[in-house]
């Protein structure tokens, strides 16, 4: 590897030691926007159903309330389970189910909507998609800068951004999105460590990502809920269709950008590819107007395609 010069090693050394400690000590530099939005969806964020602005959490809020105030919906079990919004049902047929989830700041949540708190600043979202494949999608990418800005459950997270190599332009454009969203992170290498409560993003080609929760993605979407996988050396990324059947591959200069997480840690965000191009592209499209509505994103040359891809 290419050693990085004194100075600018020095620098991200300073950088990366002042936003560990600022993460640890639960600083946050600015301050995260306050106001409130809902969004409803259905397969995996293909077709929006609605949309508000800026909404304000009442006093004691839930999300089937903040739900109930937008949107028509129907509800079984005390408003634990919603069966319906806006004329749009679940539905079960020749043993096919689809189910309404809902996600708070990218994350899916574990308790039912009916006791679950609005925080200001949340993002929320509904989807209705199917389970043939991934019985839980844990985390997506579609509420970006969602976690990074207001995390779970009304509490910012540490975030740190662990790199396959910390002297790549993928790491140093990750790094520099981040800061532009007054988003304080530490950076290091990829296996260092950390508290589950850390919010960690992983940079860098897939072959040089080796930490279990990035190997979690190569079991397929019904472990990790990310409908795309790499070949075993990393070099070919192929995509998925709702049903799990392969739909495209993509070679040398694609990249992919998805989320997942383990029970009781936050989320990790992977921004990978096929190689150093692949995963340099990746990065360069870490950032709102990709990532919009979608619950993870591969990135070709071409440009960005929506998972699970429906282009087949």
């Amino acid at each position: 590897m290419q050693s990085r010069p004194p100075a600018r090693a020095g620098a991200l050394a300073a950088l990366g030691a002042l936003s560990l400690a600022l993460a640890g000590c639960g600083l946050a530099v600015g301050s995260p926007p306050s106001g409130v939005r809902l969004l409803v969806t259905r397969d995996f964020g293909a077709h929006v159903l609605s949309r508000t602005g800026t909404l304000k959490a009442r006093s004691g809020e839930t999300v089937i309330s903040l739900l109930a105030r937008n949107d028509a919906v129907i509800a079984g079990s005390a408003g634990r389970v919603v069966q319906d919004i806006d004329g749009v049902p679940g539905t079960q047929h020749a043993g096919a189910t689809a189910q309404w989830f809902y996600y708070v700041n990218g994350v899916r949540a574990r308790k039912a909507a009916a006791v679950t708190q609005v925080h200001p600043g949340d993002h929320i979202w509904w989807d209705l998609h199917g389970l043939s494949q991934a019985v839980d999608v844990p985390a997506v990418v579609g509420s970006f800068p969602e976690p990074f800005l207001n995390g779970t459950e009304g509490r910012r997270l540490p975030v740190r951004v662990e790199c396959a190599s910390v002297a790549t332009g993928a790491c140093d454009t990750v790094t520099e999105t981040l800061r532009r969203l007054d988003v304080p992170a530490a950076i290091s290498a990829i296996g260092s460590g950390g508290a589950p409560e850390t919010l960690r993003v992983m940079v860098g080609p897939w072959a040089g990502l080796e930490r279990l929760e990035a190997q979690i993605l190569a079991q397929g979407p019904h472990t990790s809920g990310v409908y795309a996988q790499f070949s075993t050396d990393g070099h070919i990324l192929t995509l998925l269709a709702q049903n799990g059947q392969p739909v495209q591959t993509l070679h040398a200069g694609a990249g992919l950008i998805a989320a997942t997480q383990q029970e009781k840690e936050a989320p990790v965000w992977v921004i990978t590819g096929t190689d150093d191009a692949g995963a340099r592209l990746a990065a360069r499209a870490f950032d709102q107007a990709t990532l919009a509505d979608h619950f993870a994103v591969a990135i070709a040359p071409s440009g960005a395609i929506a998972l699970p891809d429906s282009s087949g």
